[in-house]
């Protein structure tokens, strides 16, 4: 938890004051008083508050009794207005939209070893930074509000930004609880992992080398093993990036199958099974992870410190970190999950005849589009047909090419360009949804996804192929993911105004999916509620949503197993 050093405020443009409560050096003004004086202020519903990325100070200010009301965020209007156009942050802000050059947090308390902490910086100098912050955020809403209004977006930022700011915050206060045992046992079964495959590794390659190096590792394989053509990066040194490793093993050479292995399981041990533990509060025993509402193009959250967004999912290891996620004693976990999300908003976008037919019928979409793909009958359909036309609905979601297919499914480019043809044959409303978007994109700069916020795309008429193709995919991708996300913000809203009269709580968003933790004496109800809630956002005045969500529900001690 942050400590409170100071306050700052401003009621007008270009006038604003800083009230010093907990600096080691200099008057001080007695922080109790000084929060007694602004609890009324910043509770009172009648008043506005304007902050720049608020529900920090919200969460702040929750520790200390303080529970803010009506709260405005201008860096949430600049994403509303901007999302993919420019950074967020109030330094950046202040330059593009008042050609202004704040002072930088690094020139009041340092940087390197030389860095000290706020309540250590002079009274005199915290006043002037503090300030003008108060004041840049009073002017940059001024600007924001009118924009939004201009541009009709003021109801994409009243109805899916700033109810979450609460929900967020109250989701980071009561985090998760974390097995630190488990994890610790984790690294040691991942330790002996790593050294295993690190004997495979340096058995192939004949000597022992340091594999996180990519000069040796390019050294074995295009000079010792010589299994590829030379690769170099645009720096010159060796290839050997995962996407190099993919095409060698799908070319079926075991050695680079060992280095992606000994990465994967590299990486969760460093940066979960022994990084977690660091994270875990002393005081709650729980991780209180950040979740971030401007951090992506599309409206879709992400989480750090830590980011629990990209624990993978498919591999075995992968879900043995999520089992160190458990729930209090005495409670239960619930994953709330969106069946197929993305596969249901193309079907809508694009108006997919056959796709929404098949979900009002309930149907397995993967076993349709294999029927219809691979012109076998739907009830005949073996499970690596199904995997591969899974494997090109969820493809054509992120603009998937051929080759890239012909990877993931193990065959050749040309049997991979057939299938994809034959996709779009059985399915044109989908290959006219892409040209039809990618065409708006060109000409605006920007997509919208089905509820009407933009997505900027900035090289979409970039001169080089590979940028221009690469954002070519990401508008494509963007309203469809970009309407995933605010399907999950409005089942979050609707949730919270739940939870806030039962006993239940709400931890975690990954992508499509909620954690809550709720008492074991009550998990069947509050399980049709969570239900009930999450599907009926499809009656939403937003959208005239025309293909229905389903919601698979799963419970559990722990993380792990609810999947």
């Amino acid at each position: 938890m942050a400590d409170l050093v100071g306050v700052s405020l401003s009621t007008k443009i270009g006038s604003a004051c800083y009230i010093p409560i907990g600096h080691k050096k200099g008057q001080c003004f007695n922080q109790e008083k000084i929060i007694k004086k602004l609890k009324p202020i910043l509770e009172d519903k009648s008043i506005k508050k304007i902050g720049q990325n608020i529900k920090f100070d919200f969460i702040v200010l929750k520790h200390r009794g303080i529970e803010m009301n009506s709260m405005e965020d201008t860096m949430l209007m600049s994403y509303v207005l901007d999302a993919g156009k420019n950074r967020h942050n109030m330094d950046t802000l202040s330059e593009i939209h008042l050609n202004h050059k704040t002072i930088a947090f690094k020139d009041i308390v340092g940087s390197g070893k030389k860095e000290i902490n706020f309540s250590e910086v002079e009274i005199s100098k915290a006043m002037l930074y503090a300030a003008e912050d108060a004041d840049i955020t009073y002017r940059l809403y001024k600007i924001f509000l009118k924009n939004l209004k201009l541009e009709k977006l003021i109801n994409i930022y009243e109805l899916f930004e700033k109810p979450l700011i609460e929900i967020l915050a109250n989701m980071e206060i009561n985090g998760i609880k974390v097995n630190s045992d488990f994890l610790e046992n984790l690294s040691i079964k991942f330790d002996k992992k790593i050294k295993n495959l690190e004997r495979e590794i340096y058995k192939l390659a004949n000597k022992e080398f340091n594999i996180a190096s990519p000069k040796q590792l390019g050294e074995i394989i295009y000079n010792d093993l010589k299994i590829a053509v030379l690769k170099r990066t645009k720096k010159g040194s060796f290839a050997t990036s995962a996407s190099v490793l993919e095409d060698l093993t799908f070319k079926g050479h075991k050695f680079p199958k060992l280095i992606l292995d000994w990465r994967q399981v590299s990486k969760l041990k460093n940066t979960y099974s022994d990084s977690l533990r660091e994270h875990i509060n002393p005081k709650t025993n729980r991780v209180h992870s950040s979740f971030l509402l401007a951090a992506t193009t599309t409206g879709r959250l992400a989480s750090s410190d830590p980011n629990l967004q990209n624990i993978p999912i498919k591999s075995e290891d992968g879900k043995e970190i999520r089992k160190a996620f458990v729930a209090e004693k005495g409670f239960t976990l619930i994953s709330a999950d969106y069946n197929q999300i993305e596969m249901r908003i193309l079907a809508d976008l694009a108006d997919v005849k056959e796709l929404k037919k098949a979900f009002k019928k309930n149907e397995d979409i993967h076993s349709l589009t294999a029927s219809q793909v691979f012109n076998v009958d739907i009830n005949k359909v073996d499970q690596n047909t199904r995997r591969k036309a899974k494997a090109i609905n969820f493809g054509i979601i992120y603009g998937i090419s051929q080759y890239g297919l012909a990877k993931q499914i193990m065959v050749s480019n040309v049997e991979a360009e057939s299938f994809l043809n034959s996709y779009f044959l059985k399915f044109p409303e989908i290959k006219d949804y892409m040209e039809k978007t990618i065409k708006f994109c060109r000409k605006t700069g920007y997509v919208n996804n089905i509820f009407g916020r933009r997505s900027y795309i900035s090289g979409i008429n970039d001169k080089n192929y590979n940028i221009r193709n690469f954002q070519e995919r990401a508008a494509i991708n963007a309203p469809i993911q970009g309407s995933a996300a605010e399907i999950m913000r409005l089942a979050m809203i609707r949730l919270n105004k739940k939870i806030k009269k039962i006993k239940i709580k709400m931890l975690l968003q990954i992508h499509d999916e909620l954690i809550f933790e709720v008492p074991n004496n009550d998990v069947k109800n509050l399980c049709e509620i969570i239900k009930e809630e999450m599907i009926s956002v499809k009656d939403s005045d937003l959208h005239s949503f025309s293909t229905p969500l389903t919601v698979d529900i799963n419970t559990g001690d722990n993380w792990g197993i609810l999947h």
